[in-house]
């Protein structure tokens, strides 16, 4: 008795720990994800991305991964499951350190040609004959050829990253329901999510550690003296060292994978097949890979043509595109509109935004586990927690203030308003030798911002006595107007001085306002996420829904996480007025956005989709309400 008891506990201690295992493989991939999300700016601002191509970078893993989730279905009892998901994790391992690859392939970040001491470019001089070539050999302009490789190498390890991750859900939970104990598989996926969901918030907090730390620490080390601090415009944060770290944790969490057993369901644990069961038939284990291929055509076209079933995945795919664009690009509009640093702004996401959502979450699966309503009930917690969302953006578009004055961008230097606006040099810079791939922005004591001291004019500096390699201020600039005291025999010339650094942002007071609001707005609409999932497996036949679910992340992946980055993109590049310049005038990263458009383009972007897939639900529920033959009322045999 007691060896057959010992016999009886191994299969649940296995699980049991395969269940820690699977929830520490997904944990750290979202951490992964996330982390690559909060370094999106800095990469940017590294490399010269625009925020379209960057968008297409972070959404390309949605590519590799929607190839080949078809063959998940297919494959999903016909191999060794956690041998896959091993690989699978091991393949994401080897993707996030080729996202770190970049780093060491290209020359030390160049932020200032020339130190201050030595005489920089980056002061007014002389007009001489310096060329942009000459610039660019001293690593200052950036690339264009070893641009294109960076960012070709960037897309390609994220494919590969969604190759790796196809595996990881479907097969890990399609192995904890086989192998568990009956009436325990859901608690084991409850604790599965429960564990995973705090990735993203880790991903965000380790962006924000990594990103206080200097890029180039690996290649002047970390006690190295700078004259950049972390609030400065042009800083880069370490971010490659996060891509390793998470690299590193993927490749342990994948070991202990492939010391796990096969499972295979028994002969006659499977439901014998019916006239009922036309899915089943076409999807048997008996079918081949071709079959199957040539099958599943018909059989997802079968699927969409029922109104209320493609009804609810295309408002999903609103709802997420309006997700995706928010998380890829929430840490660059903090940094934008508010002034926050990267490093700030993924503490905000990580310790407030995030958690909300993943609250939200959980207790819209404990109101649909207690409660059990019927489909019109579902409805409703699906409609009004949706428009309390979209109300609560309104205010968004009212937290936020205009660009500061930048000479030369949105403002005049000195009196002339109109008529240099938009023009980089003016009268008072007209003999100084500028070139149009600098960028280090100074702040007139007149509060007016310039692109470079050259654009100031300034032509003196004075050095830091505790850091002698940090300029403190830059003295005798002819564009700046004086508003203290000047040296004898320059009254009356307008000469002031400035600090390195942009202006203060007019709103960073608003920040915490904005962000405890975006995150009140996603806890109310994570309300309906439960909701929504349990109206599609209600639409759908009991041997139809393993189905349904493939094909509702499959569309949601197309439709949604794949496109949205690079449209939201789209949208952050034609809110800049100044981009910077690199090598042969090559466009580089934005430099100013205006604030303004900005802001009502990012949240009217989201507030579209969400209001569109309203539209596109309530269109459901009234299918739904005029379709009596549809068996929806019946409670799912499947967990919550």
């Amino acid at each position: 008795m007691e060896e057959e008891k010992k016999e009886k506990s191994k299969p649940s201690c296995k699980i049991k720990i395969f269940v820690l295992c699977h929830s520490l493989l997904q944990l750290t991939q979202l951490l992964h994800s996330a982390y690559f999300k909060s370094c999106i700016t800095t990469i940017e601002r590294r490399f010269g991305f625009n925020s379209m191509s960057m968008g297409t970078v972070s959404s390309l893993h949605e590519m590799g991964n929607m190839v080949l989730v078809v063959f998940v279905s297919y494959f999903g009892s016909r191999v060794n499951r956690p041998r896959f998901i091993g690989f699978g994790g091991l393949l994401m391992s080897c993707a996030a350190a080729t996202l770190a690859l970049p780093h060491f392939l290209s020359k030390p970040y160049q932020y200032n040609f020339m130190s201050a001491a030595g005489g920089s470019w980056d002061t007014c001089v002389p007009r001489e004959n310096s060329s942009a070539t000459e610039v660019c050999r001293q690593g200052g302009g950036g690339d264009p050829s070893e641009a294109r490789t960076q960012w070709l190498t960037l897309a390609a390890a994220q494919v590969l990253f969604g190759i790796g991750s196809v595996p990881i859900q479907p097969f890990g939970i399609s192995y904890i329901d086989d192998f568990a104990e009956p009436g325990n598989s859901a608690l084991y996926i409850a604790i599965l999510f429960s564990i995973s969901v705090f990735g993203p918030a880790f991903g965000y907090l380790l962006g924000s550690m990594m990103l206080r730390i200097y890029v180039d620490v690996d290649k002047i080390g970390l006690d190295s003296p700078l004259d950049l601090t972390p609030s400065d415009p042009r800083w880069v944060g370490a971010w490659w060292m996060g891509l390793l770290v998470s690299s590193g944790c993927l490749a342990l969490a994948s070991i202990p994978y492939f010391f796990f057993p096969r499972v295979k369901v028994p002969a006659q644990a499977k439901a014998p097949k019916t006239e009922s069961d036309p899915l089943k038939d076409e999807t048997s284990s008996e079918t081949s890979l071709i079959d199957f291929l040539k099958m599943f055509p018909r059989l997802l076209l079968r699927m969409l043509l029922r109104p209320v079933f493609l009804l609810l995945i295309l408002s999903q795919c609103c709802f997420s595109s309006s997700i995706a664009g928010l998380a890829t690009f929430l840490s660059k509009f903090l940094e934008h509109q508010y002034g926050t640093t990267a490093a700030y702004g993924s503490l905000l996401i990580g310790a407030i935004n995030l958690p909300m959502a993943a609250v939200g979450l959980l207790l819209g699966g404990v109101v649909m586990k207690r409660v059990r309503p019927p489909v019109r009930t579902l409805l409703w917690l699906c409609l009004v927690p949706l428009s309390l969302s979209i109300l609560l953006c309104v205010p968004l578009f009212f937290l936020g203030c205009s660009t500061q004055r930048v000479a030369g961008v949105n403002t005049g230097y000195g009196d002339t308003q109109d008529q240099w606006a938009n023009r980089s040099l003016s009268l008072c810079n007209s003999n100084c030798s500028c070139l149009n791939n600098v960028f280090n922005p100074v702040c007139g004591e007149d509060n007016t911002e310039y692109i470079s001291p050259c654009h100031a004019g300034c032509t003196n500096v004075t050095i830091d006595t505790l850091n002698p390699h940090r300029v403190q201020t830059y003295t005798m600039c002819s564009c700046v107007a004086a508003l203290s005291a000047v040296p004898a025999g320059a009254a009356g010339m307008g000469i002031g001085r400035a600090l390195p650094g942009s202006c203060t942002k007019g709103c960073p007071h608003l920040v915490l306002p904005a962000i405890l609001l975006i995150a009140f707005a996603g806890f109310i609409a994570s309300l309906s996420h439960n909701p929504i999932y349990m109206m599609v497996l209600r639409t759908v036949f009991q041997e139809e829904k393993s189905f349904a679910i493939g094909v509702q992340f499959l569309l949601i992946r197309m439709l949604a996480w794949l496109p949205a980055p690079a449209v939201f993109g789209l949208a952050i590049d034609y809110s800049c007025v100044w981009w910077k310049h690199a090598c042969g005038n090559k466009q580089g990263a934005c430099g100013y956005y205006d604030n303004n458009i900005l802001r009502n383009r990012y949240f009217g972007l989201q507030v579209g989709y969400k209001c569109l897939g309203l539209v596109l639900l309530a269109l459901a529920g009234w299918r739904v309400q005029h379709t009596p033959c549809l068996s929806i009322e019946k409670e799912p045999e499947v967990p919550v």
